[in-house]
């Protein structure tokens, strides 16, 4: 019989940020890893999610961990990413956006198509199949826990949640490990470079304008976090409205849009005033945030949760990576313009497809930070994940089960 064991939420914290390190350290020692744009968060969380399993397949102890610092860096990061938006910029991603949309719309029919047939060639109900698609891929561990009941009263079958679960698991290690290469090809074969390289990257620091402005002190960063929090405070009472005129989201994406009303409103309002959007505090801020968050991410993944669906979810996953990359490679990137931003918004994609929103700007960070920024690919896509993904997935996972 296992033993279970919760790690307190300000140890986890304290175990994230010495993961993010480690990674940082072995990314630093091993080439191979650089060049393939894997992020440190990455490398030292999936490391950290394998010692453990071993703790698990040695004692039968299963490790969890409380993770409230993990859920409120989501939310910092995107109240800072909402900061960098400018409506100009919301603008020229008009088309990108809606064809982004699209592409969306295309990839979840594509997921679901791939998981019924999987499903069924491996004994399982064909319902079942969305469990092996959307539902737990671009979806990710929420969107299949909330639809393992549907599921299970369609099918008759028992431990949904379950298989759910280890999909979007396995499908969140294996977004963050292919969005990087798939840029990083694109990149190199086509000779790209960022159409405004003098910018300040949306996330993490590079080479940016001099100046009172671009530095970072005290008093910088602490007129970036007065505004962070005053994007998250409003965004918890946009969150509230939405929720009681029946509209549900995340609550991260009403910290997101207050986040751009407030930096657009204050740029109108106050244009001398000393800059917050595209700072480098602000880049430092959401760095720490993305990383911190995406190592205590992967750490906490139950590995173990995989290993009992053997063949069919290797095989299914497989067919689902394959579709991916080709997807991303051969119809996202061209019809977004075979330009930088195509291969940056590839390589988020990427991580979008499989996994979930954070691991996709993570891909996309590690590419910019190597390369040089895109901030509206930091933009478009975050919007299109939050605004799009549910909608058409309640839509389309609907549609198989009544089938």
């Amino acid at each position: 019989m296992s033993a279970s064991y919760l790690v307190p939420d300000f140890l986890t914290a304290t175990l994230g940020f010495a993961v993010f390190l480690a990674g940082a350290q072995t990314n630093a020692r091993v080439g191979l890893l650089r060049r393939f744009n894997i992020p440190e968060p990455v490398t030292g969380g999936l490391a950290m999610a394998v010692l453990v399993l071993a703790v698990y397949l040695a004692t039968g102890v299963e490790i969890s961990f409380e993770l409230a610092t993990r859920d409120f860096l989501l939310v910092l990061f995107f109240a800072g990413i909402g900061l960098n938006a400018r409506f100009s910029d919301l603008l020229a991603g008009g088309k990108p956006l809606v064809l982004l949309a699209i592409l969306t719309v295309l990839a979840i029919l594509a997921q679901n198509l791939i998981g019924v047939l999987g499903a069924t060639v491996f004994g399982f109900p064909a319902q079942t199949g969305v469990m092996f698609g959307s539902a737990a891929l671009i979806g990710g561990h929420g969107t299949a826990i909330a639809w393992a009941p549907d599921v299970a009263a369609a099918t008759g079958l028992e431990n949904v949640a379950e298989l759910g679960v280890a999909v979007a698991t396995l499908g969140l290690v294996l977004a963050a490990l292919i969005g990087g290469p798939i840029a990083g090809h694109l990149i190199a074969r086509y000779n790209l470079a960022p159409d405004r390289p003098d910018e300040v990257n949306t996330v993490g620091l590079a080479s940016g304008p001099d100046g009172d402005d671009a530095a970072i002190n005290h008093m910088s960063i602490m007129r970036v976090l007065l505004y962070l929090n005053l994007a998250i405070i409003l965004g918890y009472v946009l969150h509230g409205a939405l929720a009681a005129a029946g509209v549900k989201l995340p609550l991260f994406v009403p910290c997101l849009i207050m986040g751009i009303a407030i930096a657009n409103l204050r740029a109108l309002l106050f244009p001398r005033a000393r800059p917050v959007t595209r700072t480098r505090s602000l880049a430092l801020i959401s760095e720490f945030a993305l990383g911190a968050f995406l190592a205590m991410s992967l750490m906490s993944l139950q590995l173990w949760t995989i290993a009992d669906l053997g063949v069919a979810i290797a095989a299914i996953m497989l067919a689902q990576t394959v579709f991916t990359v080709i997807f991303v490679r051969y119809l996202l990137f061209e019809l977004m313009g075979r330009g930088y931003r195509a291969a940056v918004l590839a390589a988020g994609f990427g991580g979008f497809a499989l996994g979930a929103t954070p691991t996709a700007i993570a891909n996309m960070t590690a590419v910019t930070k190597r390369f040089g920024p895109s901030p509206i690919a930091f933009v478009i896509l975050p919007l299109v994940s939050a605004f799009i993904v549910d909608i058409a997935n309640a839509v389309i996972i609907q549609m198989i089960l009544n089938f």
